[in-house]
């Protein structure tokens, strides 16, 4: 019998035989995201009117182009919206010179609290003044300053109209800023669409910020708007800026309408070059006739008119887009696309299977500009060189063999072969085969994609390779 050490060494050899062969390397992915646009796509785009006004279009054929079939209303310009500010235990406000009936000092900073369903009124140094189901302040020339951070960012910001205090749907103390619409829209447009754009321009956003506002108001609700992007963004007084209460002036009153009524005006920054209709979106289930999708040929001029390459791993992109992959990650494939194009709904393709998902979850998933995107994975690793036939055990390595496989024209055996896969796969596609050359990479061939994206190309020599498709590189493997 072997002594122990032998027997330990005997078991570790044979244990080393039943093991499979080890691959030549290990494969590495790829994930690459194109895309167009920013903003959901929907109405009117921004930089697009910017382009209009710039080539001489008024801002009522503006808003026709982006709005279709609707026409110009108007409405009372002192109609008022309300603008939910602020949400938090204790307010505080200064500037104010009547609370209800009670006359205030401008120069005082005063508190407000909860206190069941009411509100109480404070000093300061926290004497209750007063108590409210309502509190309503306003100054008799100027703004009222709300202290602390608003809704919209900003720090102790200035608002015209009244400032409402009462008690939140759940808790604290809900700030609301209830103004006339275009005092309002002085502190929209400025935020919306930069003050340096033509007059044109501007007077467009005047309108449809207008028209959006008006009709999406909640008469039954405490509140109309908020002040950030689920609205539209309100900066109050501090937002204002000359140029674009010009607009808001020259506008005065004006909304977008449909068969006589203001309809939903939705604006957004890019287009990529085309606006899309509202049902392939996720604001909206139903074709509405004035949001559908037009050209929009002055798009360009955005930054993200065109935007890309982000690139990260096959695990990176598992990591972002989290329980909608089943298994380990493999790539997405569009199922459907709207008319512009951005994505109504795509399969995210795992090892164990699909998920359907919409553009609107992908935008969010990877923190996009916008649903029009386009998708490629790559993954590449080494493998051994494949055995010779028994009918042709010296068969020249050039041209492409009976499964599709790449390999280097000359008359030398392979030496290895790159392998991996791609998606998503289009009928007939192929990928090129690349070998880094003094520097440069070189095409040395090709070959058909087989099922599920696979590929496999056979190599004569050492070297770095890499496959493109798409006109995506994919990423380098080394042959020994």
């Amino acid at each position: 019998m072997p002594s122990r050490p032998l027997r330990t060494l005997l078991a570790l050899l044979l244990a080393l035989t039943l093991l499979p062969a080890a691959a030549a390397g290990a494969a590495s992915s790829k994930f690459t995201i194109r895309g167009a646009g920013f903003g959901h796509g929907v109405g009117m785009s921004q930089y697009g009117a910017f382009g209009f006004a710039k080539n001489g279009s008024g801002y009522r054929d503006i808003l026709a182009h982006y709005y279709t079939g609707t026409a110009i209303g108007n409405l009372d310009p002192a109609k008022r919206v309300r603008v939910l500010l602020q949400s938090t235990g204790t307010a505080a406000f200064s500037g104010a010179t009547r609370a209800g009936r009670r006359r205030l000092s401008a120069r005082k900073t005063y508190l407000v609290r909860r206190r069941g369903s009411s509100v109480q009124l404070l000093s300061a140094r926290r004497k209750r003044l007063g108590t409210y189901s309502v509190l309503r302040v306003t100054r008799s020339r100027g703004a009222v300053r709300l202290h602390g951070r608003a809704a919209n960012g900003r720090v102790s910001g200035s608002y015209r109209g009244s400032l409402d205090f009462r008690a939140g749907a759940f808790s604290g103390v809900d700030a609301v800023n209830s103004l006339p619409i275009d005092s309002y829209l002085q502190g929209v447009v400025p935020d919306e669409s930069p003050p340096s754009w033509p007059i044109e321009a501007l007077k467009a956003q005047a309108v449809a910020a207008r028209t959006y506002a008006i009709a999406t108001m909640k008469p039954t609700a405490t509140f109309d708007l908020y002040p950030d992007t689920r609205s539209q963004v309100y900066g109050g007084v501090a937002a204002e800026v000359a140029s674009t209460n010009q607009a808001v002036g020259a506008t005065r009153g004006e909304v977008v309408t449909y068969n006589g009524q203001p309809v939903v005006t939705f604006f957004f920054s890019t287009s990529g070059g085309r606006t899309e209709d509202v049902e392939n979106t996720p604001l909206g289930n139903e074709p509405r006739p004035w949001l559908k999708s037009v050209d929009d040929p002055y798009d360009d001029t955005s930054p993200r008119h065109r935007w890309g390459p982000i690139r990260m791993s096959l695990k990176q992109a598992d990591a972002k887009l989290g329980s909608a992959v089943k298994g380990s990650f493999r790539g997405i494939e569009v199922v459907r696309r709207g008319r512009s194009p951005r994505i109504v709904e795509a399969d995210v393709i795992g090892t164990r299977g699909r998920t359907r998902v919409t553009g609107g979850q992908l935008r969010a998933r990877f923190g996009l500009f916008d649903s029009w995107a386009f998708f490629t994975s790559i993954t590449t690793g080494d493998e051994p060189p494949p055995e010779p036939t028994p009918e042709d055990p010296g068969a020249p390595t050039g041209g492409t063999d009976p499964f599709g496989s790449a390999a280097l024209l000359g008359s030398h055996r392979p030496v290895g072969a790159v392998a991996g896969r791609v998606l998503p796969v289009l009928p007939g596609a192929r990928v090129t085969l690349q070998r880094r050359d003094n520097g440069r990479w070189i095409t040395v061939g090709s070959t058909r994609l087989r099922g599920g994206g696979r590929y496999s190309a056979s190599v004569a020599s050492p070297g770095l390779y890499r496959v493109r498709y798409h006109d995506e590189n994919g990423p380098a493997v080394r042959v020994r």
